[in-house]
């Protein structure tokens, strides 16, 4: 298990009222999180991700995900509020067919043919939240979607891109924040929730239950 201090960001609008754990090993949404201002621990969660059961919406395998994986690391933290998250990338699919949840890549072949799967065309990418608060006996769980265009790119582009390495954690196979940037053409919706947590939502469910608040000024 890896348990790490984080401290604050920096200012930040909010405080914590009470302990806070990120169920997660993403640095993003560590970073994402951190920019609030907040105090908080690291601890990834080792949760199984099985894929998506038979007929199940890409959303409900997202919130699925994100419960199993908070309440994984919930189990070691029973005192303290849990945060978790799962985020998968959604190739919507042809009239009268599913969708295909594309999840990391396998090799730097597999990443090269979720990309070229991608070019040229809009996607879904959906973030699955869910936070655990001692005495409360079910988590709050949500699942947040942004729409994702992709520009044409050609192969030899995406080639170059896969060369970097970056593409080998990253659901989809790129990071918005990143190299991968320069992929995508627009994005309707959430632009933090395609990194990889929904701030905005997030912060709204920690208010609500009384996790953080705003900071006195």
């Amino acid at each position: 298990m890896t348990n790490a201090c984080t401290p604050p960001a920096g200012p930040g609008a909010y405080r914590s009222l009470s302990t806070l754990v990120l169920g997660s090993s993403s640095p993003r949404r560590r970073e994402l999180l951190g920019s609030l201002g907040l105090e908080f621990e690291v601890c990834p969660s080792n949760a199984p991700e099985p894929p998506p059961a038979p007929g199940e919406a890409p959303e409900a395998y997202a919130r699925r995900m994100a419960r199993a994986k908070t309440m994984d690391v919930a189990a070691l933290y029973p005192q303290s509020a849990v945060l978790g998250a799962d985020t998968i990338v959604v190739l919507p699919g042809a009239p009268g067919r599913d969708a295909t949840v594309l999840g990391k890549p396998l090799d730097e072949a597999h990443a090269l043919d979720m990309l070229t799967r991608l070019s040229g065309r809009g996607h879904l990418v959906v973030t699955g939240c869910c936070l655990a608060l001692p005495g409360r006996p079910e988590p709050l769980c949500f699942a947040v979607t942004t729409e994702v265009f992709m520009r044409a790119s050609t192969r030899q582009e995406l080639a170059a891109y896969v060369a970097t390495g970056e593409p080998a954690d990253k659901a989809g196979a790129y990071a918005i924040q990143g190299l991968g940037g320069f992929l995508v053409e627009r994005v309707c919706g959430s632009y933090t929730n395609v990194v990889g947590l929904p701030v905005t939502e997030c912060v709204a469910a920690l208010v609500s239950l009384g996790v953080i608040a705003a900071r006195r000024v």
